[in-house]
């Protein structure tokens, strides 16, 4: 009698443990984004005959209640603790910790997206700087799983083969070896992204095969709140956060940064405190994930000008290389039709250098 008392209680406890949660999750208002993981969350779809018909309906909403059930990120950090302590699992959705720092598997080396990457940047080349006074350069960003998967063995791309196979399609740009410049500590912990108060050796890497002189004297900040990388909350572990610095002086005070993610011009910071303190920190630095960024040093002693093609990581860099130019353009592909450059950019006799990431160049740099 007491064993069978104690099945119908735990069928019980089942029972309104799952009904309860599905019904809350059913009746409780949807949230609109995930901070942990960085990304919006799925809303309830809309039933209408052609998406019943064709079954969208049901998918979509199978999406909207796993984004919005109860306790999701409870739910997801005891997955991915159970699936690192409990069954041994390498990476949990191709996140893996080692060492105390979080990276997401890059591999392999996806050669048709380097090269529809490679076609877009000659394409540009031909049109806009072929026939220009333009000095072009072009520097690969290694990520961090360059450093990192190696210490844990885990897949790990040919970043010599990629580097070079990516310096074979520029042929029309010099090429800037940064690969010795970096080492693991370069990058946050919790972060795809590099430091910048680690930079000071890329900086002077590019100053020199550029031929412009920089004078590195900053005041390294500390952001008065921890940083919680995005792979922070995405690999859903119990991870320290790093510690945030930005670099400050008196020839950056001095300098207007005017973004143009509106459409219109509009003059922002160098560091966007706001955005220091709001959903991702990484974006306080210059504009963020802004199309157009232009900087120009009232205090420069040249009149040299620099174009940057690049992704999220040129943010923290450029600032680095303002004490070497009167004006810096900064060019995000991604959040750009190409076929508006040329009426934003005049191309005349600047430097201007491709920068990018392994992460973006093996993914998509323009729309």
């Amino acid at each position: 009698m007491r064993k069978k008392f104690h099945s119908i209680l735990l069928i019980a406890v089942t029972a309104v443990t799952l009904f309860g949660l599905s019904a809350y999750s059913l009746l409780k208002a949807p949230e609109t984004y995930s901070l942990s993981e960085r990304r919006t969350l799925a809303q309830a779809p809309k039933m209408t005959a052609e998406t019943l018909e064709s079954g969208r309906f049901m998918s979509d909403f199978e999406t909207y209640t796993l984004d919005q059930f109860p306790m999701r990120d409870t739910f997801r950090r005891l997955k991915a603790e159970a699936s690192r302590h409990l069954f041994h699992q390498k990476d949990n959705h191709g996140l893996y910790l080692e060492q105390g720092y979080v990276s997401k598997l890059e591999y392999p080396m996806n050669a048709a997206k380097v090269e529809r990457n490679a076609k877009k940047l000659r394409q540009i080349y031909h049109s806009l700087l072929a026939d220009s006074s333009c000095t072009l350069y072009q520097a690969v960003i290694p990520d961090k799983n360059a450093f990192l998967a190696p210490l844990g063995d885990y897949p790990l791309m040919d970043y010599a083969h990629f580097t070079q196979t990516w310096t074979g399609y520029l042929d029309y740009a010099q090429p800037i070896d940064l690969s010795d410049t970096l080492f693991l500590g370069s990058f946050f912990r919790t972060d795809q992204h590099w430091r910048q108060d680690a930079l000071y050796p890329v900086a002077n890497r590019l100053a020199e095969a550029m031929g412009i002189e920089l004078d590195l004297t900053f005041t390294e900040q500390l952001l008065d709140a921890p940083f919680y990388g995005a792979y922070c909350g995405q690999a859903a572990l119990n991870l320290k956060p790093d510690q945030l610095y930005y670099l400050t002086n008196d020839v950056l005070d001095s300098c207007t940064v005017t973004g143009y993610g509106t459409g219109k011009a509009k003059e922002r910071p160098m560091y966007d405190m706001e955005k220091a303190h709001g959903r991702d920190p990484y974006e306080m630095f210059l504009c963020g994930s802004d199309p157009l960024v232009v900087i120009e040093n009232p205090n420069a002693e040249t009149d040299k000008e620099l174009v940057v093609f690049r992704d999220s990581f040129a943010s923290t860099l450029v600032p680095l290389l303002v004490p070497g130019y009167a004006k810096i353009t900064m060019v995000d592909l991604r959040y750009m039709n190409s076929a508006l450059l040329g009426s934003l950019v005049d191309f005349q006799e600047q430097d201007v250098l491709f920068l990018y990431s392994t992460l973006v160049l093996n993914n998509t740099i323009s729309q």
